[in-house]
């Protein structure tokens, strides 16, 4: 994973993300039977945002991730049943011990998956499950149901993004011109899991937004982190709050949740 991927935008992240549906919780402790007992370790956890959610169906949660600035804002939740370790996925260590699940949500295309998943399953306890979060939460589900407010403006965000980074997706000290990798499930088989159960979780719900949360929402990807812009970073804000006014005077936007789904692999 490169460390620079998000750089600058942790503090962004919790104010621009789209929370997960409410009943994600609930779906994943009936799905695997959870009954608080064993521990959580959630990959590439960030600021914390799925980790403090699922927390509680647990005796105790660890949470990882490369970004030491993503670390430093999941401390500042001061949730005390959650540990915090900055360290790169593919860093982890047997001596974090065993885990009930494991658990990535809009992570593992950034790491050396092979490796990655063939540690983690290792750490599993019998029984065990991985999880992946089939999530997105920097967009709202589309669709012609009316809103109270616009929608964030994303085609002219986009655009505005190319004018000033250029065609290419940028992502860390890179450029992504075919996208994040898929094949996750041959990856997954490949290191010995079997699956997956999906899960299902109905979104739908609408969240309204303020054009702070929209521009945080913007600097908290990868493909627009603060640091890709240098020192022209106060003029694409500026920019993009123009946009903003000019989409939504009033300075409110709305979003319908999409529906999320949870895949489970077992070792």
């Amino acid at each position: 994973m490169n460390d620079a991927l998000y750089a600058g935008s942790a503090r962004y992240y919790a104010a621009g993300r789209l929370p997960y549906p409410e009943r994600l919780a609930d779906v994943l402790r009936d799905g695997l039977g959870l009954d608080g007992r064993g521990r959580l370790l959630d990959v590439g956890c960030g600021p914390g945002t799925l980790t403090r959610l699922l927390a509680p169906l647990f005796a105790g949660a660890v949470g990882v991730d490369a970004d030491g600035d993503m670390i430093a804002e999941a401390r500042r939740s001061g949730v005390d049943s959650v540990e915090w370790r900055h360290l790169r996925a593919e860093e982890l260590l047997a001596g974090l011990g065993t885990f009930r699940v494991a658990t990535f949500a809009q992570s593992f295309h950034w790491m050396d998956r092979p490796l990655v998943a063939r540690r983690v399953r290792d750490m599993l306890e019998p029984g065990g499950a991985w999880v992946h979060v089939d999530g997105v939460t920097d967009r709202g589900a589309p669709g012609d149901q009316p809103l109270p407010h616009p929608e964030p403006p994303r085609d002219e965000i986009d655009a505005l993004v190319r004018r000033y980074l250029g065609p290419v997706r940028r992502a860390g000290t890179g450029f992504l011109p075919q996208g994040t990798p898929s094949g996750e499930a041959e990856v997954m088989r490949a290191a010995g899991y079997t699956g997956p159960e999906r899960l299902p979780v109905e979104g739908g719900a609408v969240h309204e937004r303020s054009a702070d949360q929209v521009v945080a929402m913007v600097f908290s990807l990868s493909s627009s982190a603060p640091h890709l812009f240098g020192e022209r970073v106060a003029d694409f804000e500026r920019d993009l709050r123009a946009l903003l006014r000019s989409a939504s005077p009033s300075g409110r936007f709305a979003e319908r949740l999409r529906d999320t789904v949870l895949l489970v692999w077992r070792p």
